[in-house]
């Protein structure tokens, strides 16, 4: 299978001979490309273009590609597909992938969808995981794995090794459970292959493993399976029965939707948008960030007028204000971008609170001092006033090091009481930093002056 690159003219000819119907083109030309440059083709063609390509796609490729769709695409393109054309797909796919489409359908077309399914395990396997929220990790599991009794003997436990891979892609661990399937530990293949074939599972199965239960958050199967290495979890009900797994394909797909997210939060974005949303959608993600902010610009004008007559005495004051607030939003959102990133990795932070803090002093204190020094003798030497080189400098320290406790803090605080870190970043502790920044400048400038 060869990585093709993806080139305006290519498209181009695919849709020419979309056009022409020249079946032979395009069977030939995507036989051996990789099903994920196949769907970056179908993103640049219509709806009615890209479902021609499908129907000529085997179905084993289609169901892949339509796993891979993003889910905004795939919803208006399965609008071009009959309940049975839908089945064939979902057939072909595993359970957890066939739930997320079946999601995106209406009530009547899931129902539709459901009943010509074949298999009368994955159509069972389907309908129990529906019950399921999709951010949870019931929604995320599928029911595909490999599982082996306790009491079963090795020759056993092959066999059935054998029967469960067709369903299963990847095989990753063998799950071991006791005759009312509970999850007792795990087997590795290798070791099933290295014992006698009379030897019973319960002699060489090992008790290590970790689980997670159905209703857990989707962050915390993110955080369970990043914090000990995994490539796959088992999931299992509050009895400890085994209901199925989580691959790591799915844990990368919530990670990226969280940085997302995260990204979006941090500049000001409040609801989750693409770029071919509604004008008015994204409109409305952006504008209650910029209101903030302009409120913030507001008020800091508002600051500046309690000392208009400082500015009046010495012009050169108003020069500086661009430094101190860009250098104060800088700082934190520097400050609060690492503990975000610590409290997105479930790391503890209250048991060391303190020692965190005076770490935060310590660096704060070391930037604070250099960037004084480097603004003092910049303005001493450009503008030749020790008065107003004092000011800067002693106001830019100040600022500094409240920029950097105001990002400490603020993420930490929220998060204690379940708010989400991320908007505590961008807009708010930038605008936040601008006004009391500005207050420590004018504030400075007025005490030194009137000494």
């Amino acid at each position: 299978m060869q990585q093709l690159e993806i080139t305006r003219d290519f498209i181009e000819q695919v849709e020419e001979a979309i056009e022409r119907k020249d079946n032979d083109f395009i069977l030939s030309t995507m036989s051996d490309m990789h099903p994920a440059d196949i769907t970056t083709v179908l993103y640049e063609l219509d709806a009615n273009e890209s479902k021609y390509v499908m129907d000529l796609l085997p179905p084993e490729v289609g169901a892949e590609i339509l796993s891979d769709l993003d889910y905004d695409i795939r919803e208006d393109f399965l609008d071009y597909f009959t309940s049975a054309e839908i089945a064939r797909y979902i057939n072909l796919m595993h359970s957890d992938d066939a739930v997320d489409i079946l999601n995106e359908q209406s009530v009547q077309t899931r129902e539709e969808v459901i009943a010509l399914i074949e298999n009368e395990e994955k159509a069972k396997d389907i309908l129990d995981l529906l019950h399921y929220e999709e951010d949870c990790a019931g929604g995320l599991m599928a029911k595909e794995l490999i599982k082996v009794n306790l009491n079963w003997r090795v020759r056993q436990c092959i066999e059935e090794i054998r029967r469960q891979a067709e369903d299963v892609s990847r095989i990753y661990t063998v799950y071991v459970v006791d005759n009312r399937d509970i999850l007792v530990g795990r087997v590795s293949v290798k070791a099933l292959l290295l014992s006698k074939d009379d030897k019973l599972v319960k002699d060489i199965y090992s008790e290590d493993v970790i689980s997670i239960e159905s209703f857990r958050d989707e962050n915390e199967v993110v955080s369970v399976m990043q914090k000990y290495d995994l490539e796959a979890i088992p999931v299992v009900n509050i009895q400890g029965r085994l209901l199925g797994r989580i691959t790591i394909d799915d844990v990368v797909d919530v990670m990226q939707e969280q940085a997302e997210l995260s990204r979006q939060l941090m500049t000001g974005i409040s609801e989750n948008v693409e770029e071919d949303d509604s004008v008015f959608r994204i409109s409305r993600s952006r504008l209650p960030w910029l209101i903030i902010g302009m409120v913030g610009g507001l008020l800091a004008a508002q600051f500046m007028g309690f000392f208009e007559k400082d500015i009046a005495i010495l012009p050169a004051l108003a020069l500086f204000v661009p430094l101190i607030t860009a250098t104060g939003g800088n700082v934190g959102i520097q400050s609060s971008s690492i503990i975000i990133q610590t409290l997105s990795s479930n790391a503890v932070m209250f048991e060391n609170f303190a020692q965190r803090i005076f770490k935060m002093v310590l660096v704060a204190l070391l930037n604070a001092l250099i960037i004084s020094i480097l603004v003092f003798s910049f303005t001493y030497l450009f503008r030749n006033d020790f008065t107003l080189s004092i000011v800067v400098s002693v106001a830019l320290f100040s600022v500094v090091m409240l920029a950097s406790l105001m990002g400490t803090i603020t993420p930490m605080v929220l998060d204690k009481f379940g708010i989400n870190p991320a908007v505590a970043a961008g807009p708010f502790i930038t605008t936040a930093n601008d006004l009391l920044g500005l207050t420590i400048y004018f504030g400075v400038a007025h005490l030194l002056y009137s000494l």
